[in-house]
């Protein structure tokens, strides 16, 4: 892999990557980073000359943030195209995938909770859940974790907006 730098006059430095974001890559960038001059205000890693990434480049991309975050400055990967956007695409999808894993009991509970109660449907169940993180504002998953907290121990009552919320939905769709 290769980096290229330049920077303009307004600030901006431009690191053009060509090559293969893999095991290593990192380092690369690390050095490119340590090499900009003081001042800098913006970097853009412009990416169209990648045409592959591996898992190594999250770790290219994190350090790219990192970065950023260090110096208080915006950065940015530009000029995505092909396998490394994909790559990147699957990472986010990867992620949600574990929240959605990890938030799915809690959710599958409140629903269970809110049958029984209110001698629902499982999907009319779905909709008092989603509607009252609609109408609260509040994540879903957030919504449900009260509904199971409140179940467990009566003393647990609901955030004031969130039971609002549930009691609206409750009317409306049950109504």
């Amino acid at each position: 892999m290769i980096i290229e730098s330049r920077t303009d006059d307004t600030g901006r430095a431009l690191l053009a990557v060509r090559g293969e974001l893999v095991h290593g890559c990192d380092e690369a960038l690390a050095r490119a980073l340590a090499g900009l001059p003081a001042g800098i205000r913006r970097v853009e890693v412009d990416m169209s000359g990648v045409d592959f990434m591996d898992t190594a480049g999250r770790r290219f991309l994190d350090l790219l943030r990192e970065y950023g975050e260090r110096h208080m400055i915006p950065v940015a990967a530009v000029n995505w195209h092909g396998q490394p956007r994909d790559f990147w695409e699957l990472c986010r999808e990867v992620e949600q995938l574990r929240r959605a894993m990890a938030t799915r009991p809690v959710i599958d509970q409140a629903r269970g909770i809110l049958m029984a109660t209110h001698a629902c449907t499982s999907h009319e169940a779905w909709e008092i859940l989603r509607e009252a993180s609609q109408l609260s504002n509040t994540k879903l998953r957030t919504v449900a974790a009260s509904v199971t907290a409140s179940a467990e121990d009566a003393s647990t009552a609901p955030p004031e907006e969130v039971d609002r919320a549930l009691r609206t939905a409750v009317a409306r769709v049950r109504g």
